[in-house]
């Protein structure tokens, strides 16, 4: 029986593994957490994939056990594939590789399909990218279904799946060097916690292992000044050893290697993710209110799109800020509006029932240039439009910078509340180079390296600047089924 060895078990690196052993190989996967911390980032995100559908018989695929009245209670819209397109497009600036991004949208629902034979559920992201018109949930942004349970309930059923099935596992194994013999992979070389080391033989291998992101010295590296300083939302051990092991045998660097996915990020979480949090740090309900610095100013357009097509790039600019922070601040008028997570217990919130009050409340904050810029900021809204939390209602603000393009509303209505935040970094964006059919990775020289192949976050070329909210699992899940696959066929055709 073929060896496939899949290094790193978060979405990604478990799709893989079930792909290959569904091709009939014998696979182990390599994680380096301890059985505790397993499942990687996948583990901290809310579990919404971004999937194309023309209608509701698509979305009937994945989510077959809602009932007839939720169906109905339910306006889901369509996001077809010309969406998914346009969404990679506009966000990245065009610069997502135009191969790989087909691959990823064309297939998104058989994938996902073939993630519920795997054990995979899925429901409507009801609180998230939803919200009540007339009786009926309207879904708005192109991200309409999540994992059941979240990011944990994703991983956990996918490695329910793999138990059955029976794949091996190998926790506390850092992957530290990939072996060649003769040109091709032959496994790879992994350092236990006690610090010795162990050479698992294979004929094909599946880097799943993330970006760079836990790395401080590499955020500076390639990312620049400050983001040694960023927190960390997800898991402690993404920390290029996958990418740098490919690169060490010559493979080719792709990607947006100076960019990143960087939210909004409660002030006072820790330096790493917390399982039991998961994503509840994350503070997305910025294009209801405004976002001021520790200079009292506003510095993005916090309307300028869907939050989740904008928020993956405002914490980069919330760690371009003095200090390193920023506070949100919101209004009784939209308070119903803001999402599930500023009610978590662990949450650096202050509240006051004047502005005047507030200002001096926010903490690091110039209360007078606070005062001024609200000031400014209430005079400017274009009340005259009508305000819809549903699409993009084109209620903003004239003759302030930067201007609000929608959702502008007037901070007037106490109690007045602010949530403190800072940069939290999800994944990197540069990576390796991979064949989009296969997921072979490729040589500098432009052949493909036999026998290694690259899922998930740790692949160049997707992302660029910015990200469509919940394509970071979908596209994880595309490759690693394809990486699997490939890696199977691959080694059942060396071991012949």
């Amino acid at each position: 029986m073929a060896n496939v060895i899949v290094v790193g078990a978060g979405n990604a690196g478990l799709c893989a593994a079930l792909a290959a052993a569904e091709q009939g190989a014998a696979v182990t996967l390599v994680e380096r957490a301890p059985r505790a911390e397993r499942g990687g980032n996948s583990a901290f995100t809310a579990g919404a994939m971004r999937v194309t559908y023309d209608g509701t018989d698509d979305l009937r695929l994945l989510m077959p056990d809602l009932t007839a009245a939720e169906w109905e209670g339910n306006d889901f819209g369509t996001y077809p594939a010309d969406a998914f397109y346009d969404d990679m497009a506009r966000v990245t600036e065009s610069r997502c590789d135009p191969d790989l991004t087909e691959t990823l949208v064309t297939h998104s629902l058989p994938t996902l399909e073939w993630m519920r034979t795997k054990g995979v559920r899925f429901i409507p992201t009801y609180h998230r990218q939803a919200f009540k018109v007339d009786g009926r949930y309207k879904f708005w942004g192109g991200l309409t279904v999540e994992a059941v349970g979240g990011g944990r309930g994703l991983v956990d059923s996918l490695w329910d799946t793999a138990e059955r099935v029976g794949i091996t596992v190998r926790y506390e194994a850092r992957a530290v060097a990939l072996i060649q013999d003769a040109g091709r992979l032959a496994g790879v070389r992994v350092r236990h916690r006690d610090g010795t080391t162990q050479d698992i033989p294979g004929e094909a291998v599946v880097l799943a292992c993330g970006g760079f992101q836990a790395n401080a010295a590499w955020r500076t590296r390639y990312l620049g000044p400050s983001w040694d300083l960023a927190k960390v939302r997800g898991t402690r051990f993404n920390t290029g050893d996958g990418i740098q092991m490919a690169l060490d045998i010559g493979a080719r660097a792709a990607g947006n290697w100076s960019g990143c996915h960087a939210v909004g990020w409660d002030r006072n979480a820790p330096e790493f993710g917390d399982r039991e949090i998961g994503d509840g740090f994350q503070k997305h309900s910025y294009p209801f209110g405004i976002i001021v610095n520790a200079d009292g100013k506003r510095f993005v357009d916090e309307g300028a799109d869907f939050r989740n097509l904008t928020y993956a790039r405002y914490g980069r600019e919330v760690l371009l800020q003095p200090r390193q922070f920023a506070w949100q601040v919101f209004d009784a008028k939209v308070k119903h509006l803001l999402r599930d997570e500023y009610y978590i217990r662990q949450v650096t919130k202050v509240t006051a029932d004047s502005l005047e009050d507030l200002s001096r409340r926010l903490d690091g904050v110039d209360p007078v240039a606070f005062l001024d810029t609200v000031k400014h900021y209430n005079e400017s809204v274009q009340a005259e439009i009508p305000f819809n939390p549903n699409v993009k209602d084109g209620r903003g603000t004239d003759g302030i910078t930067p201007r609000k393009s929608n959702w502008a509303n007037r901070l007037d209505t106490p109690p007045f509340e602010a949530y403190q935040i800072t940069c939290g970094i999800t994944f990197t964006f540069g990576g390796l180079a991979i064949d989009p059919r296969t997921a072979n990775v490729v040589a500098e020289e432009g052949n493909a390296i036999p026998g290694l192949y690259a899922c998930g976050e740790l692949v160049g070329g997707l992302f660029y600047f910015n990200y469509p909210g919940g394509s970071g699992l979908t596209a994880g899940a595309v490759f690693g089924r394809i990486a699997g696959v490939e890696a199977a066929n691959s080694a059942a055709r060396q071991g012949a």
